[in-house]
């Protein structure tokens, strides 16, 4: 199979597209049903702590259970109704139950998901970096979105990316272990201490925990030299978005913007591209 996509690379890319697409479909399920999931657990943990009663068995949920259905009037969708992108087409945008229009975001991140999948087998080829770099970003659309809508960068995606990271760099898959290693370190502190320098001059928390360990992910897959490309990229495109949010009256000085979004578009950016960007950038300087 790897000698026949060898040969034929845009028959690779194909597959991997279509791979996107049901990916991209997995994904909306992840984030509408992922956030419910830890509210649960949270809740049920709380009780645990406070010695308080568990409340009557509640149905099963998880990201199996139950199964596909529209949010709004529970009707149970059928095969042909679960078809990546082609049965919103097929659908109208709206259920075939009770007409409520479908939300344009699942169809669009099943669409952005196959474009960027399929990109990346396109820039990487037919190589091992590409299954790894194809896991990573699900996680980070997974992420973005999750942020996005209910301002959670959650440990249960974040963290074995993360350690994934690190595993895959014994093997020098993109950077070495040792670089790894204090890339996540780094990567995880410097965002620390700006949180705690933050809080200390204005007494207010500046962002969440899980901007660290987002950080230190990208450390632990691309090693220190990603660090400042991605906080830079980062910070610039965030400050950018803050400042248009604000010039058309959406938000001001106090409203919360969450920053994983931006962090995970610039550290993807920095994994594929940060060694010639930063080599022209040097160029440019010297």
């Amino acid at each position: 199979m790897i000698d026949f996509f060898s040969r034929h690379p845009d028959a690779f890319v194909a597959c991997v597209l279509v791979l996107g697409l049901l990916v991209g479909s997995f994904i909306n399920v992840l984030v509408w049903r992922l956030p419910k999931m830890l509210e649960h657990d949270w809740q049920t943990q709380a009780r645990e702590l406070l010695e308080q009663p568990a409340p009557a068995k509640n149905p099963t949920y998880n990201l199996l259970l139950p199964a596909s259905h529209c949010p709004q009037c529970q009707h149970r969708l059928k095969a042909w109704e679960n078809i990546p992108l082609l049965s919103y087409g097929l659908l109208g945008g709206k259920c075939s139950h009770c007409k409520k229009t479908i939300s344009p975001r699942y169809p669009l991140t099943e669409l952005a998901c196959a474009l960027i999948c399929a990109f990346i087998a396109w820039h990487l080829g037919v190589n091992a970096q590409t299954g790894w770099v194809l896991l990573l970003t699900w996680g980070l659309i997974a992420i973005c979105l999750i942020d996005a809508k209910h301002r959670i960068v959650p440990d249960v995606i974040v963290l074995p990316l993360l350690w994934l990271g690190l595993l895959l760099n014994t093997f020098e898959m993109f950077t070495t272990l040792s670089l790894a290693v204090w890339g996540a370190a780094i990567g995880y502190m410097s965002l620390w201490v700006i949180f705690w320098l933050f809080k200390l001059i204005t007494g207010k928390d500046g962002m969440g925990h899980g901007d660290f360990k987002l950080l230190a992910l990208f450390g632990a897959w691309g090693g220190v030299a990603v660090l400042p490309l991605t906080l830079l990229l980062s910070s610039l495109v965030a400050a950018a978005v803050g400042l248009g949010l604000m010039g058309l009256r959406r938000a001001h000085r106090a409203t919360a913007i969450p920053f994983a979004p931006y962090l995970a578009i610039a550290g993807w950016i920095a994994l594929l591209w940060g060694g010639q960007m930063s080599a022209f950038y040097w160029q440019l300087a010297t």
